[in-house]
C-alpha cells in the first residue's frame, strides 16, 4: 500500500515563467504538492511560445508544467490582485522567478505577501539574485552559463565555446530551488514562520564547479583551466574516443581500471610499463595514452564492439547515444522515466518523467498542463467566490480563459508518473 505523498497536503503558488521556476513547481508537484499556476491574460507563460510545435501546443510548456492546475487573472486590476492575494494567503509556497523589484513594484513581492501569510515560503529565483552589484541585470541561462566560468571550459581550444543544448542552469537552479524550499518548509514546522529563499542561476553555476575554483584557489592562481577538448588532461583517460560508426567514453582514470584498459588495447606490454602505473604518470604520458586508447577504438568494427570489449574487463564506459537510442534504451523504460499522456487534441503524447524514486510512495498519474485559465472557475470557487462573481469576473476581463482542455492522467511504462 502506497503512503502518502512527500508533500501531500502543501499548495503551491506557481507565479514563474519559461523553466526555472516552472520547473521548481513541477518537481514539487512530482512529489504530491498542489499546484495553481497563475498566467496572465492573453499570453500566459512565456513557455507556451517556446519549441517544439504541434499545432499552437507548446511541448516545451506540456512537460514543464504537467500536474498542476491554471488560473489566468489580470493583477493590474484590482480585483484581480485581490483574487491572487486570497490565494497566496491559503497557500503554502510562492514561486516566482522575475527580475528582482518586479514583484515589488506589482505588490507581490516577499514582504507583502509576508505579511499577509507569515508562515510562506517565497522561492525567487532570478539571473544574479537579489543582492550585489548585478542584481538588476536581466538574465537567461545561457548568461550564468556564460559567466560562471563553465562555458569556458567547453569544446575544442582556440574555437568558440560550444552551447551544451541543456538548460544547465535553469534546471539547476530549479532543482535547488526544490530542495531549498522542502528545507524551508521544514523549519517552519518547528519555527512557525515562512522566509525568503534567494537563488540565483550565476550562484547556482558556480557552486557545480568541482575542480576548477579550487584548482585556481589552490595552486595561488598558477593554475587556469581552460578548454580541453574531448579529455580531462588531469584524469588521463577520461574522455570521448572514435570507433567506425559513433563515439564512445571510456573512464579509466583510475589505477586498476587503466591497468584492465591497457591490458585490452596494448597487451601485456603497454600493462606493464610502469610509466602509466600511477594518475601521475598517465598524466605526464597523456598523449602517448590517449593515441593508444584511439588506435584500439579506430580499428574496432563498430561503437557496439568497443562497449562489449571494455565491459568484458570490466572498464567503465558507455556509448555516446542520440536521443532516439536514449529512449529505446530498456534502462529508462524500466525506471518509466518516459510519461505517456493523452492530449486532448494531439492524442498520446510522450514526455520525461522527473527521476525522483521513493520506496514508500507510489505516485499518482499526472494530469497535462493546465490550458490557458482552464481552472479559472475551480480555484475561484475554492477561495470563496459564488458562481455569479466568477462571471463577473471573467465579464470584466479580471479572469480569462482561453479554449481549454480536459486534463488527462499520465501513464508511464510502470503505470505511474512522478
Amino acid at each position: 500500500m502506497s503512503s502518502a505523498a512527500p508533500l501531500a497536503g502543501i499548495k503551491v503558488v506557481d507565479y514563474s515563467h519559461f523553466l526555472a521556476g516552472p520547473y521548481l513547481s513541477r518537481c514539487l508537484a512530482g512529489m504530491g504538492a498542489e499546484v495553481v499556476k497563475v498566467e496572465r491574460p492573453t499570453v500566459g507563460d512565456a513557455g507556451r511560445h517556446h519549441p517544439y510545435f504541434v499545432g499552437d501546443e507548446s511541448g516545451f510548456f506540456l512537460q514543464q508544467n504537467m500536474g498542476k492546475r491554471g488560473i489566468c487573472v489580470d493583477v493590474k486590476k484590482p480585483a484581480g490582485m485581490e483574487l491572487v492575494r486570497q490565494l497566496v494567503s491559503t497557500a503554502d509556497v510562492f514561486v516566482e522567478n522575475y527580475r528582482p523589484g518586479a514583484l515589488v513594484r506589482l505588490g507581490l513581492g516577499y514582504d507583502d505577501l509576508a505579511r499577509l501569510n507569515p508562515r510562506l515560503v517565497y522561492c525567487s529565483l532570478s539571473a544574479y539574485g537579489h543582492t550585489g552589484p548585478k542584481s538588476a541585470k536581466a538574465g537567461f541561462g545561457l548568461i550564468a552559463e556564460a559567466m560562471s566560468g563553465a562555458m569556458a571550459q567547453l569544446g575544442v581550444p582556440g574555437e568558440p565555446p560550444p552551447l551544451l543544448r541543456i538548460p544547465i542552469a535553469d534546471m539547476y537552479a530549479g532543482i535547488h530551488g526544490a530542495a531549498a524550499v522542502c528545507a524551508a518548509l521544514l523549519g517552519r514546522a518547528t519555527s512557525g514562520k515562512g522566509q525568503h529563499i534567494d537563488l540565483a542561476l550565476y550562484d547556482c553555476m558556480v557552486s557545480m564547479h568541482d575542480y576548477a575554483i579550487q584548482c585556481f584557489t589552490l595552486s595561488n592562481g598558477a593554475i587556469l583551466p581552460q578548454q580541453v577538448g574531448y579529455d580531462l588532461p588531469d584524469s588521463t583517460v577520461y574522455g570521448v574516443f572514435p570507433a567506425p560508426d559513433g563515439y564512445l567514453v571510456i573512464a579509466a582514470q583510475v589505477d586498476d581500471a587503466w591497468r584492465r584498459l591497457a591490458g585490452l588495447v596494448g597487451g601485456s606490454e603497454l600493462a606493464s610499463d610502469m610509466r602509466f602505473h600511477t594518475a601521475a604518470g598517465r598524466n605526464a604520458n597523456r598523449e602517448e595514452a590517449l593515441r593508444r586508447v584511439r588506435d584500439w577504438t579506430a580499428t574496432q568494427s563498430s561503437v557496439a564492439a568497443c562497449i562489449a570489449a571494455l565491459e568484458a574487463v570490466d572498464v567503465p564506459c558507455a556509448p555516446v547515444q542520440r536521443i532516439d537510442e536514449v529512449l529505446a534504451d530498456p534502462q529508462l523504460v524500466a525506471r518509466g522515466m518516459m510519461i505517456e499522456q493523452q492530449h486532448p487534441t494531439l492524442g498520446p503524447i510522450r514526455l520525461p518523467n522527473l527521476p525522483f524514486h521513493f520506496s514508500n510512495y507510489q505516485p499518482e498519474p499526472m494530469r497535462i498542463a493546465p490550458g490557458l485559465g482552464e481552472h479559472n472557475a475551480e480555484i475561484a470557487a475554492s477561495l470563496g467566490y459564488s458562481p455569479e462573481e466568477i462571471a463577473n469576473l471573467a465579464r470584466d476581463g479580471v479572469l480569462y480563459q482561453a479554449p481549454v482542455h480536459s486534463s488527462e492522467p499520465a501513464k508511464t511504462a510502470q503505470g505511474a508518473a512522478t
